[in-house]
């Protein structure tokens, strides 16, 4: 029995049997002494550390196992219970057994069938084979086999693992698209430094640098960062930044930051607060300055500005609705649905205010006092100029200014006895005496 597990199982051990222990962990650890057996007889390794040999109080059998950090190696497509046996994680990694068909297929048609391929585990509506001109109910003919239904019940540990259901294998096809990409760019840097050879009119140094990048790019040259060099220098071609790619400065880990720190725009102690965690500054930091005049208003400022309020808004309905039983309304999943009852909420809402404020009224009365009076009455000064003599008789600025136009008034230009646009006709101003609708025409009117 493994020492420390007997010691979970037995309680607290005395100090004989605790130096005990240790020597025979480290006769284990030297060879000296034959390894632990788990309960299937397999030997434990004696480096293994104690926090991954322990298994939980929750799942311990009393016997030395590795069990608790073993998978289940088969999958049989039935999910395990919790007091099935199985411990540890053994109850995770289960998931839907995708593709897979349960033995041979139907010879004939059989009644509650997907009518298109004939298959038992599914409706016709849910069948994702190709639509047939005759289905399998009518032919019997080409019936599919039915599909294996897993019964996921996925207890607590299983619903939070975020791998859970993963197949590492699918991984592998985007490391083969990757090594596919790496040789043809390989594949066209030696031609392109094949080409540059061929054109000729280079010296010995660029010859010899040529030939390094060449081997480099095909994979031969053992020295690999000086091509990572000379790739990230090429890509680094910056405004007021000379770089040559033969004096071999690596230059993959410098960048212009421009951008200044938000704990840097504002030194004072006592200014916004900046949180270090979260790399956020939320307040202004810069005081009595309008958030419009600076560049850093604060996080605040870009939380507030903008459909953010409103969003959040959405997102607080979402989840009074989901407290209030109503779970289908669901800002992620379905937005469009949510604003538009958003907005019928809000519109209930409005008109059950006025209802209750109409019927208050009604009952007690008292609808006068809710009108404002006028702004002059209210707040009991104005912006309008009166001049006052000293008998308190206004002597101008009561009367407001009529507008006057920008032509002048009484004048009547050119013999003319009527002003010009008290005619009109066709879409066109003119002189009433004479119906001229040329400006500066001489009247014509017979007396």
């Amino acid at each position: 029995m493994s020492s420390l597990t007997g010691a979970s199982s037995t309680g607290k051990l005395s100090r004989e049997e605790y130096r005990r222990q240790k020597d025979l962990e480290a006769a284990r650890k030297a060879g000296t002494a034959p390894a632990e057996v788990d309960e299937e007889g397999r030997d434990i390794n004696p480096h293994i550390p104690h926090y991954m040999v322990n298994a939980p109080w929750y799942v311990a059998t009393g016997a030395p196992s590795l069990k608790h950090q073993r998978i289940l190696p088969t999958f049989t497509g039935k999910q395990p219970e919790v007091d099935s046996g199985k411990v540890g994680s053994e109850r995770l990694n289960h998931w839907y057994a995708r593709g897979r068909k349960q033995g041979p297929a139907a010879t004939k048609y059989r009644k509650g069938a997907c009518e298109n391929c004939g298959a038992k585990t599914h409706k016709t509506r849910d069948c994702l084979e190709r639509p047939r001109k005759q289905g399998a109910r009518w032919t019997g003919q080409d019936i599919k086999p039915d599909e294996v239904i897993t019964d996921v019940n996925l207890d607590f540990e299983s619903k939070r693992d975020r791998w859970n259901g993963y197949d590492p294998k699918d991984h592998r096809k985007i490391i083969d698209e990757w090594e596919l990409i790496e040789q043809e760019r390989k594949k066209r840097k030696a031609e392109e430094l094949d080409r540059a050879l061929r054109e000729g009119g280079q010296n010995d140094g660029d010859k010899a640098t040529t030939e390094k990048l060449k081997r480099a790019a095909i994979g031969d040259d053992s020295d690999d960062s000086d091509a990572d060099d000379d790739r990230y220098a090429e890509q680094a071609d910056m405004p007021g930044q000379k770089v040559n790619t033969k004096t071999r400065i690596t230059v993959r880990n410098l960048r212009i930051r421009e951008d200044t720190a938000k704990y840097l725009r504002n030194l004072d102690p006592n200014s916004a607060h900046y949180d270090p965690k979260t790399r956020s500054m939320r307040d202004n930091p810069y005081k009595g300055q309008e958030a419009s005049a600076v560049p850093f208003a604060g996080d605040n400022f870009v939380r507030y500005s903008g459909e953010a309020s409103d969003m959040a808004n959405l997102q607080l309905f979402a989840w009074e609705a989901n407290e209030h039983g109503n779970s289908s309304v669901h800002l992620q999943a379905n937005p469009t649905q949510g604003e538009l009852l958003h907005r019928e909420f809000k519109a209930k809402k409005d008109t059950l205010k006025k209802d209750i404020k109409n019927s208050i009224l009604d009952k007690y009365g008292g609808e006068e006092h809710l009108q404002a009076p006028p702004k002059e009455l209210l707040l009991a000064q104005t912006e309008n100029y009166v001049e006052y003599s000293r008998t308190g008789k206004v002597i101008h600025g009561q009367e407001r200014a009529v507008n006057r136009s920008k032509y002048e008034e009484d004048v009547f230009p050119n013999s003319h006895s009527s002003v010009w646009g008290s005619y009109w006709e066709d879409g066109k101003w003119g002189y009433k005496c004479c119906r001229a609708t040329m400006r500066n025409a001489y009247c014509t009117a017979q007396g």
